[in-house]
């Protein structure tokens, strides 16, 4: 005659889950660390790791380099770290991230000032990227003729960018 086996018992797989935790344990000694272990185990079922800021300036970036018209990206490479140093504006549009985005764009177009410095920033980016020697336009004075950011092409991509992010924004209200 055979003794009963104990695992014939436990009906449900929570049972069996159990049962196969004590087995694992028997003998061991039993740490703060495995009650935090186990206590963590649970603590973000469902969530992601990733907090929820990073996920959004990844997600604004994502938009940025596949909606903002720029052959060259320094544009793009400008904005992007714009992006990622903006979070006090992303933190306060957490449900609409667009409208952060949206807000920062703006703020580049007016006062002429912002957009003058960002035009000297991407110049800037254009010459580490190629290896060449960025042209920086004065206010007030012509483009270089082999500027490819000017104040007013810059203006020009950053309000076609702005429509078609308006466009997105109110589809999506």
């Amino acid at each position: 005659m055979s003794l009963p086996n104990p695992s014939d018992s436990l009906n449900s797989p929570e049972d069996r889950d159990r049962q196969l935790l004590l087995d694992a344990l028997a003998g061991r000694e039993f740490t703060l660390a495995d009650v935090i272990g186990q206590a963590g185990g649970d603590f973000l079922k469902g969530e992601s790791p990733v907090p929820k800021l990073v996920q959004l300036k990844t997600e604004l970036k994502l938009f940025t380099r596949q909606h903002l018209q720029d052959p060259s990206g320094a544009l793009q490479a400008v904005l992007q770290v714009r992006i990622d140093e903006g979070d006090r504006l992303i933190s306060q549009y957490l449900d609409t991230p667009l409208i952060a985005l949206q807000k920062m764009v703006e703020n580049y177009l007016n006062p002429s000032e912002m957009l003058y410095e960002l035009v000297r920033q991407v110049d800037f980016r254009y010459g580490q990227m190629y290896g060449e020697k960025p042209y920086f336009q004065s206010p007030g004075s012509p483009a270089h003729p082999d500027d490819e950011y000017t104040h007013e092409s810059v203006k020009r991509q950053l309000n076609d960018f702005l429509t078609y992010l308006q466009s997105v924004i109110n589809d999506d209200l």
